[in-house]
């Protein structure tokens, strides 16, 4: 009985060996189709079954490293993304129940039109006038239309070209800020400056 139970281990151990070693000396080789089209081979080279053990070509497999690498040419310049772009342009906020401009805001407003002159040549923009809740909804419509009017009208004495703007007014309906004080109503009172697509 001993002896049968050697003659199988004995066998068993003979077959792990030859279907280990025959795969052992094979090349694996991945192609890589995500850089630009270009074709990249990797090549990992396992040594044979017969001078190492199964558990040591495991690790050695893991371990391996490509004798090939490749890393894609990354531009340092990249392209500006609209909603990258978004976000240089600044709010413009009004006081109480008025559409003018005041000194802070035609500052805003010399910057911004400086972003759409030197940076963003081509680009159009939606000024979106609104307004805190007080008020009727009418009468909040009207007052976001003159505010995003009065920034249009100074962008264009900037020398912003009259087709690269256009004005919308939401009145109320899009508060910044939830509130009924006048911290939350401040930052409310707004003209936002929205790339077109």
């Amino acid at each position: 009985m001993k002896g049968y139970k050697n003659v199988v281990l004995a066998i068993g151990c003979i077959s792990v060996m030859i279907s280990a070693s025959g795969c052992a000396n094979k090349d694996v080789v991945k192609k890589d189709e995500s850089l630009g089209g270009k074709e990249v081979t990797a090549k990992t080279v396992v040594a044979p079954a017969s001078t190492k053990a199964a558990s040591d070509l495991k690790n050695e497999e893991k371990k391996a490293s490509p004798s090939i690498l490749v890393q894609p040419a990354v531009s340092t310049q990249q392209p500006v993304k609209p909603a990258a772009r978004q976000t240089a342009f600044e709010k413009v906020y009004f006081n109480f129940d008025s559409s003018d401009l005041s000194k802070p805001s035609r500052d805003t407003l010399s910057r911004n039109g400086e972003i759409l002159l030197k940076e963003n040549k081509d680009v159009k923009i939606r000024i979106e006038g609104n307004c805190d809740e007080r008020g009727s909804a009418e009468y909040n419509l009207a007052l976001g239309e003159r505010r995003a009017k009065a920034a249009e009208k100074y962008l264009v004495t900037l020398g912003v070209q009259p087709d690269r703007l256009s004005i919308i007014s939401y009145g109320k309906e899009r508060p910044a800020v939830q509130g009924e004080d006048e911290a939350a109503w401040s930052k409310n009172r707004r003209d936002e400056f929205v790339i077109q697509k």
